[in-house]
């Protein structure tokens, strides 16, 4: 199954199964997290399929990120991306990443819809996508088996946390963040689509499904989501370590290779096509997830602090 949730002409939020080009619509006040706390989300579709309280075309709607997430855990999945990166950030790649896959608390009030504009974070001039995937959990758990981890994921979704690279790199060399170099705007969308729909793709430890960027219609990035190294049964056993995740909770996959700006600037400076301006129309896509398409805007100017140290 695959969920949206969508504008609704009759007022509101909704969310819809999607079915070809048309979206079954649910009842009005019911979220996609009411969904998932409730493990009511098979049943959920089978309403919509049988009994939608609206009928629309998918085509022209307005969607919302599908889900506001109880939290964002962005692991690092890929590790080529990390070596792709480690000269320009001064940051060699940590063999303790071969280890666990590492992650960061990313900001779930910066979570935003498949096609809004995207701001660039005050005072950056090194704006930049990542081209990720998420799996949303739709079952609680704590210190979860490796081989029950993907019984708790509800579904997969696009995952972008756009960065500021030079605010990120600065905080770094402190050994303190990502945080305001990540915390803009992290989009999630177009839809949430359930394992089942993706099984048949299964290769090693992801699917064999590929992954493009596209910067003004310009091929940017090109990856598989099978060249993963910690896939996301690694991850959630991982992350649920002494803790327990809770349905609504977004595991990130990290990026896949050239899945952003700074990967092109770390391994070929001389050829950068630059970083993200005003105006810029960025596309992800993900088979079988589908695609994002954000405008990129200005920014506010950051607020000066105060100066008494």
């Amino acid at each position: 199954m695959r969920f949206v949730t969508y504008a609704s002409p009759a007022g509101g939020d909704r969310v819809g199964l999607v079915v070809d080009d048309q979206v079954l619509g649910l009842e009005p006040g019911v979220t996609l997290l009411d969904l998932l706390d409730a493990d009511d989300l098979a049943a959920a579709g089978a309403r919509a399929a049988t009994a939608p309280s609206e009928t629309l075309p998918l085509e022209g709607l307005t969607l919302r990120a599908p889900l506001q997430p109880r939290s964002i855990r962005d692991c690092t999945g890929f590790l080529q991306h990390l070596r792709n990166c480690q000269g320009a950030a001064d940051i060699p790649v940590d063999e303790r990443h071969n280890q666990f896959p590492a992650f960061y608390f990313s900001n779930v009030a910066a979570v935003i819809g498949p096609h809004d504009d995207v701001a660039i974070s005050p005072g950056s001039e090194k704006f930049d996508y990542e081209l990720e995937i998420a799996a949303v959990i739709g079952r609680a758990g704590s210190n979860i088996p490796l081989d029950r981890a993907e019984s708790h994921i509800a579904g997969y979704l696009l995952l972008c946390d756009w960065s500021a690279r030079d605010l990120q790199i600065n905080e770094m060399a402190m050994q303190l963040g990502p945080a305001k170099g990540k915390d803009g705007a992290n989009t999630l969308g177009p839809m949430l689509v359930t394992p089942d729909e993706i099984e048949s793709f299964r290769s090693r430890n992801a699917f064999d499904l590929g992954m493009t960027g596209y910067v003004n219609d310009e091929l940017v990035s090109e990856g598989r989501w099978d060249s993963i190294d910690w896939g996301f049964p690694d991850m959630i056993t991982y992350t649920s370590r002494g803790t327990t995740l809770r349905p609504g909770d977004v595991i990130g996959s990290g990026t896949v290779p050239s899945g952003c700006l700074f990967e092109h600037f770390a391994m070929n400076p001389d050829e950068f096509r630059g970083w993200l301006q005003p105006g810029d129309l960025v596309r992800l896509v993900v088979e079988q997830l589908g695609e994002i398409r954000h405008r990129v805007i200005e920014g506010e100017k950051p607020q000066p602090l105060s100066s008494g140290f």
